[in-house]
């Protein structure tokens, strides 16, 4: 599990994290999303020892990060801008990180480079960006480690590895209980696999919710009530929008499905139909309860 608890950092007068308090359980792909500036890759890096906090801590599995070697055997971390040493090749930043994790499966290496045809023999400063991400990849879910720090994994590849990359994280938390942490900017990017997302603004938590749960707690109904039945028939929903355009109305409530499709069959409406909300439908409604719009905080 990793924690964050009042953790900060500022650069100067600016405060990039702001008193974040969160918990990661294990064996979940967290999303953390928010706009560039929101403070998401500060707090990965402090997550990753890789920066101390000004106050607060953040540890993983109980033990602090900054500074401490063991800890840092437990997750690899693919940086969004991808380092490599100078006119290396591929096998020998896989022998560098070998000896470092402790975990590290070389054959998986192999398979790896192999499905995503990246050359051995060519140096890495020859591989375009996307190459690069990729190679990054490779290492992480080759490295064994139990956790998988990424800062915008996804920029800069295609449809199609995208999706390959998804199914491999996929298939990791299923076999040996990986947890992945994936920064994005975009919500539909993390739609399809995450298991818990955070919503970062301005260096704070906005929003921290299991999709599970978010999915279960909140739908939308579309419906057309009949004649001489008035909107107070809609007493008893906790309704957090609503929409009117002519005879059909559109409400984002809370509550199970079953008590609202009751609710629904006891109005006897011409027409209703509870519709399932997408995360970035969810993530409006909650934050526009809060004041928020968060069409200008998420592309």
């Amino acid at each position: 599990m990793i924690e964050a608890k009042g953790l900060t950092k500022k650069y100067g007068d600016f405060t990039a994290v702001d008193n974040i308090d969160l918990t990661i359980s294990d064996s979940s792909l967290f999303g953390l999303v928010g706009t560039n500036g929101a403070g998401k890759s500060t707090f990965l890096k402090m997550a990753a020892g890789i920066l101390k906090p000004d106050s607060g801590t953040v540890t993983i599995d109980g033990d602090e990060v900054y500074e401490k070697p063991k800890t840092k055997e437990r997750f690899f971390y693919i940086s969004d801008d991808q380092y490599f040493f100078s006119n290396a090749a591929p096998d020998e930043i896989m022998n560098f990180y070998a000896n470092i994790y402790p975990e590290f499966d070389k054959a998986k290496y192999d398979k790896l480079l192999n499905t995503f045809d990246l050359p051995k023999n060519r140096k890495i400063n020859t591989y375009s960006k996307g190459m690069k991400k990729l190679l990054s990849i490779v290492y992480g879910l080759a490295s064994g480690t139990k956790y998988l720090f990424c800062d915008e994994t996804f920029d800069g590849l295609d449809p199609v590895m995208r999706q390959a990359v998804k199914s491999l994280l996929a298939f990791d938390m299923s076999d040996r209980g990986l947890t992945p942490v994936v920064t994005s900017h975009n919500l539909r990017e993390l739609e399809d696999i995450c298991d818990h997302v955070g919503l970062l603004h301005k260096g704070g938590i906005l929003l921290s919710r299991d999709l599970d749960d978010m999915k279960l707690n909140i739908h939308k109904v579309q419906f057309v009530l009949r004649e001489g039945t008035g909107e107070e028939s809609l007493n008893g929903l906790d309704i957090i929008l609503k929409e009117s355009r002519g005879s059909l109305i559109t409400i984002t409530v809370r509550g199970s499905e079953e008590s609202i499709d009751e609710h629904f069959k006891a109005l006897d409406p011409v027409y209703y139909e509870i519709i399932p909300l997408s995360l970035e439908e969810i993530f409006i409604s909650e934050t526009e309860v809060k004041g928020y719009d968060i069409k200008k905080l998420i592309l």
